[in-house]
């Protein structure tokens, strides 16, 4: 994956990292992500779900959505991630930080057409959202691939950066009587809620109830 001015890290690039392998990870450790993009000078940032292929992202929505149809034309944009893993919390107000992973991924979209490969689209996305799901499900038919627009963004070049570990105080205020450390953060799955139109064969899936991400 190259890297140009665009994507070079400039605050605390130590943090910093244009691994490839380190970017996949960050990506597939989420399914919601940031695009931003322009439309007659007015920036637009919209979240939105995605599944990863390589260096492709998949994104979806209505046919009539602006965010597709203006990516579609193959304007420049940015895909961005945050996963938030905990709060530092240092001595000083100045010092508090968070330990986080993120991406930011530059590159144009293309509208994908052909009917197998737009199917296989919504099925990486749905995968990378819960992984085994698309097996247990009714396919999309006619009108719903119709009513939905499918987009394939090739990232050109992104950057990860992630910050870890304990707060960094000024030397003099370790001796302050104030609690500091690591407070750490995770997004985890809660009780199973059933739906109440439910058939009575329906059991839980086993990928319901081992449900994890951020990892």
């Amino acid at each position: 994956m190259q890297s140009t001015e665009r994507s070079q890290l400039r605050r605390l690039p130590k943090r910093g990292s244009h691994d490839e392998k380190v970017i996949h990870e960050i990506l597939d450790a989420t399914f919601v992500a940031h695009v931003g993009f322009c439309v007659d000078g007015q920036p637009f940032v919209i979240p939105t779900n995605f599944g990863r292929k390589g260096n492709i992202l998949f994104l979806h929505g209505s046919s009539a959505s602006r965010m597709l149809r203006e990516l579609e034309k193959g304007i420049a944009a940015c895909v961005t991630v945050t996963l938030v893993d905990g709060l530092v919390l240092a001595r000083s107000a100045f010092h508090h930080s968070i330990n986080y992973r993120s991406v930011v991924a530059f590159g144009t979209a293309r509208k994908v057409e052909g009917e197998a490969e737009k199917l296989e689209a919504l099925r990486v996305i749905s995968e990378q959202i819960i992984a085994g799901r698309w097996d247990d499900v009714r396919l999309p038919n006619a009108q719903e691939m119709k009513a939905t627009s499918v987009l394939e963004f090739r990232i050109e070049e992104a950057s990860a950066k992630i910050r870890t570990g304990p707060p960094g105080d000024d030397e003099e205020d370790y001796q302050l009587p104030v609690w500091a450390g690591v407070l750490p953060i995770s997004m985890r799955p809660g009780q199973v809620i059933p739906d109440e139109r439910l058939h009575p064969g329906a059991a839980i899936p086993e990928y319901v109830t081992r449900f994890k991400t951020g990892d």
